[in-house]
């Protein structure tokens, strides 16, 4: 049974769909700037999920999918880094990372 399951794009790109749901439902409902640096990472983690799928399934050429992954890999550490030095630069100004607390930026 787990070995049909594992051999059907189904089954990846269905788990790629939840994990982009919740990375999206994390996104609207956290009112920290960590919860949704974290729900972002889910919905990149969705999206190399499907791409792998998308090469191991359907692609003629087997390197196209994992070059996509490894560049949204880079991008989710980049932007991970940003993201996190950020947060710290906010804390230090507002004392707070929740996002309520942040209407008051100027720009």
């Amino acid at each position: 049974m787990m070995l049909t399951l594992s051999t059907q794009l189904n089954t990846y790109l269905i788990i790629g769909a939840i994990l982009f749901g919740f990375g999206i439902f994390g996104l609207v409902r956290r009112p920290s700037l960590i919860g949704m640096l974290i729900a972002v990472e889910l919905v990149l983690s969705g999206a190399s999920v499907n791409f792998m799928a998308f090469n191991r399934f359907l692609a003629p050429d087997p390197t196209v999918g994992q070059i996509i992954t490894l560049f949204i890999m880079a991008i989710a550490a980049a932007e991970a880094a940003i993201s996190l030095s950020i947060v710290i630069a906010v804390y230090r100004n507002y004392k707070s990372i929740e996002v309520e607390d942040l209407v008051e930026l100027k720009g």
